[in-house]
C-alpha cells in the first residue's frame, strides 16, 4: 500500500517542500509559511477596523464641564484650563464636521502652554486624558533629534500615539498629543555655527509637517531598533497637538519688549502697573521667537496661554484638596497596611514653607513629604501599630537630618 503524503490544506505543497506542519482536526494541516501569511492578514484586518466609537454631539463634554473636571485635580490655573477646555471641545466638534455646500472647513488650533516648573503643565495634560474619549499620548521633546543622529526621530511621537491606540490607525488619527519640554528644542543662538543644531532648530523643522498635517510613515516599534519593520501611514491632519514648556529666562525677553528697564521717570510711570512677579501673563508670540522657536512653528501653535506661578495659598491647597492630593495618597498607602495616618496642621504649613524656600513648585511638596515619611514607611509595616500622627518636631528632625547628610556627601 502506497504511503500517503501529507500536504498543506492551504497551498497544497507536500511535506518535503515546507519547514514543518501544524496539524488540525480531521487530518487538516497548515505549513509554517501559510501560518505566517495568515497572521499578517489578521493583523492588517484588525488595523483597518477602528475600535473608536462614533462621537455624538449630545454626549460631548462642554468646555465648562471639562474645566470643572480639571478643577477636581488641579488647583488654580483658571486661564490655562479655559484655553485647554475650549481647544479640546473644538477638537471633538472638528472630528464630527461634515462636508457641506458652504465649503467651510474647521481647522485645528494647536496650543502652547508656558509656565514655571512645577506649576501643573503635565498634570493638566494627564488629567484631561482621563476625561477624553480619544487616544492621548504624552511625549518628551528633550529626546528628539534630527533623523540620522543619536536620539529619537520625530516620528516616535506618532509611534507613542499608535501604541496608546492599540495600533488602531483611525483612532490614532483622531487623537491628542502633549509634547512636553518644548522649550528644550529652542534654537541655541542666532549666530551661524559650523556644527548642526540637531536637537534644536532641526527638530523644530521636522515638527512642522506633523503640526500642520501630513501623511507620515511611522515605524510601529520604533525605527532605530527594528529597521526592517513594515511602516504604518498616519495622517496628522486631525491630531491635536498641545505643547508645554518652562521657557526658563523668557521673563527677560518679555521685560525687554515691554521696556521695563528703560531709564527715566516717564518710562517708570508707564510700566508701574505691570506685575513684575508674574511676567508670563504678558507673553506674546514674539517672545517665543526671541527665546529660540522658529516663526514657522509659532505660526502652527496659534493658541498661546500661560500658567501662573504658585503662591503659598495655592501650594497649601495643592497639598490636601485635590482628589489625588499628596496627603491623600500617603494616607491611602498607610491605610493599605491598616494604619491611620494623620498630619498635624503645623506640619502641612512647614512642608509648604520648605517648598517655597527650595523654589521647586508643586513637585517640591512631594519630595519634601517623601523625605519626612521615608523612615516611617520603612518601619511601620513591620510594627503592630494602628495609628500614626506626624508632628512638627518629627518632620523638622527628618528634613534637617536629610539636608545635613546631603551636605556631607556633596
Amino acid at each position: 500500500m502506497a504511503k500517503t503524503t501529507k500536504k498543506c490544506s492551504f497551498c497544497g505543497r507536500p511535506e518535503s517542500q515546507v519547514g514543518f506542519f501544524i496539524m488540525g482536526m480531521e487530518g487538516a494541516h497548515i505549513c509554517d509559511e501559510c501560518a505566517v501569511q495568515a497572521s499578517d492578514i489578521v493583523k492588517e484586518n484588525t488595523l483597518s477596523k477602528s475600535k473608536l466609537p462614533n462621537l455624538n454631539k449630545e454626549q460631548l463634554p462642554k468646555p465648562i464641564e471639562i474645566k470643572e473636571y480639571l478643577d477636581e485635580y488641579v488647583i488654580g490655573q483658571d486661564e490655562a484650563k479655559k484655553f485647554l477646555s475650549v481647544a479640546v471641545y473644538n477638537h471633538y466638534k472638528r472630528l464630527m464636521q461634515e462636508k457641506t455646500s458652504d465649503d467651510v472647513e474647521i481647522e485645528k488650533s494647536n496650543i502652547i502652554m508656558v509656565g514655571y516648573t512645577g506649576t501643573g503643565k503635565t498634570l493638566l495634560a494627564r488629567t484631561i486624558a482621563k476625561k477624553l474619549h480619544v487616544p492621548f499620548a504624552i511625549v518628551d521633546a528633550t529626546v528628539l533629534t534630527e533623523a540620522g543622529y543619536v536620539g529619537e526621530d520625530i516620528e516616535s511621537i506618532l509611534t507613542r500615539l499608535l501604541q496608546v491606540a492599540d495600533y488602531d490607525v483611525k483612532a490614532a488619527e483622531r487623537g491628542i498629543v502633549f509634547i512636553d519640554e518644548i522649550d528644550k528644542i529652542a534654537r541655541k543662538g542666532d549666530n551661524p555655527s559650523i556644527t548642526r543644531d540637531v536637537s534644536g532648530e532641526g527638530v523644530q523643522q521636522g515638527l512642522l509637517k506633523l503640526l500642520e498635517g501630513a501623511i507620515v510613515n511611522v515605524p510601529p516599534q520604533g525605527g532605530r531598533k527594528h529597521p526592517d519593520q513594515k511602516m504604518i501611514a498616519v495622517n496628522t491632519q486631525n491630531i491635536l497637538f498641545v505643547c508645554g514648556g518652562a521657557f526658563d529666562g523668557i521673563e527677560k525677553k518679555i521685560a525687554s519688549r515691554l521696556n521695563t528697564r528703560v531709564v527715566g521717570y516717564n518710562a517708570a510711570k508707564g510700566t508701574e502697573q505691570l506685575d513684575k512677579h508674574n511676567m508670563l501673563q504678558y507673553i506674546a508670540p514674539q517672545d517665543l521667537k526671541s527665546f529660540g522657536l522658529i516663526p514657522e512653528i509659532i505660526g502652527r501653535l496659534p493658541i498661546l496661554t500661560y500658567l501662573e506661578p504658585l503662591d503659598r495659598t495655592a501650594l497649601r491647597r495643592i497639598l490636601t484638596e485635590p482628589k489625588n492630593s499628596i496627603i491623600k495618597q500617603y494616607t491611602k498607602l498607610f491605610k493599605m497596611d491598616d494604619i491611620d495616618l494623620t498630619f498635624a496642621e503645623e506640619v502641612l504649613e512647614y512642608i509648604v514653607d520648605k517648598a517655597i524656600e527650595f523654589k521647586l513648585g508643586a513637585r517640591g511638596l512631594r519630595s519634601i513629604t517623601e523625605t519626612i515619611m521615608m523612615d516611617e514607611m520603612f518601619e511601620m509595616p513591620s510594627r503592630n501599630v494602628k495609628e500614626l500622627t506626624v508632628s512638627l518636631t518629627y518632620a523638622q528632625s527628618k528634613l534637617e537630618k536629610a539636608n545635613i547628610h546631603r551636605l556631607k556627601t556633596a
